[in-house]
């Protein structure tokens, strides 16, 4: 007789273990972002952790590419904004010929304590959820 014939459940399915350090949590926040020179570009973060941001860019981004990001916190928040210089660790690039945007993960390679206390305050859930 086969194992599933003397009472076993064949099990079938996917797990999914989170592998991420930090949890991630749902935004919709403007960023202002550049190279290293001049030109200002602007996306937008659709979620965030401690760790980085999952954003889309109106350009096609390279993985290693570094750039200073300005990310803005909505209207009558505490305070307006942080600033951080991330690195580009993905790019999904099957959306970007549909959609024209660029979606793309990114991590904090240097933020300053203040501006990371300030992301992890906006991140916590609010008390009325």
């Amino acid at each position: 007789m086969k194992k599933e014939e003397k009472g076993t459940i064949p099990r079938h399915g996917t797990v999914n273990f989170e592998k991420r350090r930090y949890p991630r949590v749902n935004v919709n926040l403007p960023f202002e972002y550049n190279r290293g020179d001049s030109i200002i570009n602007h996306g937008g973060a659709i979620n965030a952790s401690e760790g980085g941001l999952l954003v889309y860019f109106p350009e096609k981004m390279e993985v290693g590419q570094i750039l200073s990001l300005k990310l803005f916190f909505p209207s009558g928040f505490e305070f307006e904004s942080i600033e951080a210089t991330v690195k580009v660790v993905w790019v999904d690039f099957h959306l970007a010929e549909d959609w024209g945007d660029y979606r793309a993960g990114v991590m904090f390679v240097n933020i300053s304590l203040g501006d990371l206390e300030k992301l992890i305050i906006f991140l916590q859930p609010s008390p009325d959820a």
